[in-house]
């Protein structure tokens, strides 16, 4: 069962590219949304750390799990390296994140995100849509707690 419990979101899905780079191509948050969001997972993520992304565009900023920090038995991070980065913000204000199935599901279901292009048993990676609102911002701080949480064992 999951872990979160999510509103429907409202209004259309945005569009996104589905080659890559998988990006959010309408509907994309403000630069103060982003810019909130990533100071509040830096500041809110305990046993993390910041800094570029190692598989996404240059203006993507990752947040990686500390180096003594290992996710628990079965969590798949972000490919190439499964043990550290375990979510990363792109400039129109997507995320690609990791989470368990059953909060990938509730996810899908209540219109939040949409698998990644290359998502498969393996690649676990699912694009959680930028927020256009206040309202949608704390959803979304809510799905970054559940994917914090499948990463670390921990819960904020």
């Amino acid at each position: 069962m999951s872990a979160l419990s999510l509103p429907v979101r409202a209004g259309d899905r945005p569009r996104t590219q589905l080659t890559m780079p998988h990006v959010q191509l309408s509907q994309n948050s403000t630069d103060v949304l982003r810019e909130r969001l990533t100071s509040w997972m830096s500041d809110e993520l305990p046993v993390t750390e910041r800094g570029p992304s190692e598989i996404s565009v240059p203006s993507s900023i990752a947040f990686f799990l500390a180096p003594h920090i290992r996710p628990p038995e079965g969590a798949l991070l972000l490919p190439p390296r499964r043990t550290a980065e375990f979510a990363h913000i792109h400039a129109d204000g997507s995320l690609h994140l990791c989470l368990s199935l059953e909060d990938q599901q509730e996810l899908l279901d209540k219109g939040w995100g949409e698998r990644h292009p290359k998502y498969s048993p393996e690649n676990n990676v699912l694009m959680l849509y930028g927020p256009r609102t206040d309202e949608e911002f704390d959803v979304v701080k809510s799905v970054i707690a559940a994917c914090y949480r499948y990463a670390t064992g921990r819960t904020l």
